[in-house]
């Protein structure tokens, strides 16, 4: 008998022993995978789910922000569709920190108008609601508040507006709060005079409320003739507890998994359907459109969309602080998509390990679309606590507050010295907020990553 001939007959009979065993043999690698989901993966139906993350916050306060319903509702909707794509679906709970809860609060001021985008509640104020005059303490001056002495006279129960500047909120808090205030409105100065002051109080102990404002609201106050009367209302904190949604294909190496993940949450001030609602749209759209195709890829793909990602990643660090060793080491890659609509986009490339980002530089090149490096991204969003841990991370960004240089202008086009995206944690960070043609780049990419990733040979 030829040598030649015993190898597949071996073959065939080990092939044969395998089954009667009852063994999974591996898939057989494909590679059209790619392909096949990149054409499957529209922006049609990343617009479709993006639209109903803006649906979601506008009957929920306006936001999706972890702790609110409108997060609750948006972490209902994405596992829904997964479930209906076949996929059993995980829905893990954790707290945070009850300082970082979303709460209600109100300012108003008789015959000034103030939209909620112009105040701030600072984190860890007290609560309440207060109807008094307002009273400005040494507030042209910047050691406005810093001082016992700035108090002098003031009248009990008034709400005092002071300057940033000099000390910390905190110290012009627990003086203000000393001297007999019911509340207090800072200001904002200096080069940021025209945005919202926002901070924290530091630790607990604050008993009134205590709100930031933009220098220009400030100054309309002190150019008035009379201070007025005003209300200023801080709710109790709500819940501080919220989820996170994982999904993951039944088949595929469970010992080369890779992950696909973006944050679910918006902050407070907006619908954050950019910040993230377009990373998150986009990773549904793949897990649906990756069931659809029965591809049975030959490494499990696992799907995770982080709640509480916008108060200090909690959601992505309480997963991976619950993996075991041999969990952790069983996740190949994690990629992360936290922007991919920005409408001044410029589209970015996480810095990673060659393994990963020669996947996303490989496929610009070869399809001659423009892209660049992102090295400041280095744990910013939910790749940080598996990039802690030595997983192989990436990820795509199409920008965030930053400004466009001339350089990005000619190789993206849109406007040079504006910002990527001029609505990065605001209310105008809604449906109309996103640029297509960052979503259709950004999405192919990912795709492509995606499935190059999950057939690779992990031995």
């Amino acid at each position: 008998m030829k040598p030649f001939v015993l190898v597949p007959m071996l073959t065939v009979a080990l092939m044969a022993a395998l089954t009667a065993c009852g063994a999974d043999p591996s898939p057989t690698p494909n590679p059209d995978l790619s392909s096949d989901l990149r054409d499957a993966v529209g922006v049609e139906g990343i617009m479709g789910h993006a639209s109903r993350f803006q649906a979601i916050a506008d009957v929920h306060g306006g936001n999706r922000a972890a702790g609110t319903s409108g997060y609750d509702a948006s972490a209902a909707y994405v596992a829904n569709e997964l479930r209906r794509a076949g996929y059993e679906v995980r829905v893990q709970s954790f707290q945070f920190p009850d300082y970082a809860v979303f709460r209600e609060a109100d300012l108003d001021v008789p015959g000034t108008g103030v939209p909620a985008a112009d105040f701030a509640l600072m984190e860890r104020s007290g609560s309440g609601k207060v109807k008094a005059p307002l009273r400005a303490v040494d507030a042209l001056g910047p050691t406005s508040g810093c001082e016992a002495e700035d108090f002098e006279n003031f009248p009990d129960g008034n709400v005092a507006l002071l300057r940033r500047g000099t000390c910390t909120f905190s110290t012009k808090a627990e003086i203000a709060e000393g001297a007999g205030a019911s509340a207090v409105l800072i200001f904002n100065a200096g080069e940021a005079g025209g945005e919202v002051l926002r901070g924290s109080l530091g630790g607990p102990g604050i008993g009134i409320p205590v709100m930031g404002t933009s220098g220009s609201f400030g100054e309309r106050l002190l150019a008035r003739e009379e201070m007025p009367n005003v209300r200023v209302f801080a709710a109790d904190g709500g819940d501080n507890s919220t989820t996170n949604v994982i999904a993951q294909t039944t088949g595929g190496d469970a010992e080369n998994t890779v992950m696909v993940g973006a944050h679910l949450d918006s902050v407070p001030e907006g619908p954050g359907i950019n910040d993230n609602g377009s990373g998150s749209a986009t990773v549904l759209e793949m897990a649906i459109q990756l069931a659809a195709l029965d591809a049975e890829p030959r490494n499990r793909v696992r799907f995770a969309f982080w709640g509480a990602e916008e108060i200090g990643l909690i959601g992505s660090s309480h997963y991976v602080e619950g993996l075991g060793e041999g969990e952790i080491d069983d996740i190949s890659a994690y990629l992360n998509l936290d922007m991919t609509g920005s409408p001044n986009f410029a589209s970015s490339v996480y810095e990673g390990p060659d393994e990963v980002e020669d996947v996303f530089d490989s496929y610009f090149e070869t399809r001659e679309i423009g892209v660049e490096t992102n090295s400041a991204l280095d744990g910013r969003s939910d790749h940080g606590p598996f990039q802690d841990e030595g997983v192989p991370t990436g990820g795509l960004f199409s920008g965030a507050e930053g400004t466009k240089t001339e350089r990005q202008e000619d190789e993206f086009g849109g406007e040079a010295g504006a910002p990527f995206d001029a609505c990065y944690h605001r209310a105008c960070d809604d449906i109309d907020n996103l640029n297509e043609e960052s979503l259709d780049t950004l999405s192919d990419a990912a795709a492509h990553a995606t499935a190059v990733l999950a057939e690779r040979d992990g031995t």
